[in-house]
């Protein structure tokens, strides 16, 4: 299934010279609820691999590279080139391009502890990065190809939606997106 295909059309002066076409409604937005999202018996972790695209990751799971907009719609990502984990090439000419010196300091930062015990085992604790300034404490430095790393590592643990729920998924999707 094409994703375009299935989007209602508009009529559109692409040239602005009064002469109207029937064009996808590329602004028809889909979102899947919450609740369903989160639902962990539906859709799987996936770790993307450097320089994997939608499309490669449609074909592995699903068999067809065309059911690429269902692994975009699964993790809200409405811009791949910027929302998409990137290659190792394209990362770092991203961070070069993005700042001047990437090994400078992008913030301070500190590991603190939750206080509740993992179920993984005794004495180990949830813990989170807090930002801080440099005379905090403890305070860690944090570069800017370090920072852009964390997010391109959060960008990669994708969710995909199990294979067995595909059809019925579609199915919902274009009674959805032809509502009016």
């Amino acid at each position: 299934m094409a994703f375009f295909k299935h989007l209602p059309k508009i009529e559109y002066d692409i040239a602005g010279d009064g002469v109207r076409k029937l064009v996808p409604d590329i602004f028809r937005r889909v979102k899947i609820k919450s609740k369903v999202k989160d639902n962990f018996m539906l859709f799987d972790k996936y770790d993307v691999d450097s320089g994997e695209k939608p499309e490669d990751v449609a074909f592995k799971i699903y068999g067809d590279a065309q059911f690429h907009w269902v692994v975009l719609l699964s993790n809200n990502i409405v811009n791949p080139y910027y929302e998409w984990p990137l290659g190792d090439y394209a990362f770092q000419q991203f961070v070069f391009d993005k700042y001047d010196n990437p090994s400078a300091i992008h913030h301070y930062e500190v590991t603190q502890s939750s206080g509740t015990q993992k179920p993984d085992g005794p004495g180990d604790y949830w813990s989170n990065k807090i930002e801080v300034n440099s005379d905090y404490v403890g305070a860690e430095a944090v570069s800017n190809i370090e920072y852009e790393r964390r997010l391109q590592d959060m960008r990669r643990q994708i969710k995909i939606l199990s294979p067995q729920y595909l059809q019925m998924f579609t199915k919902e999707y274009k009674k959805l997106i032809s509502r009016r």
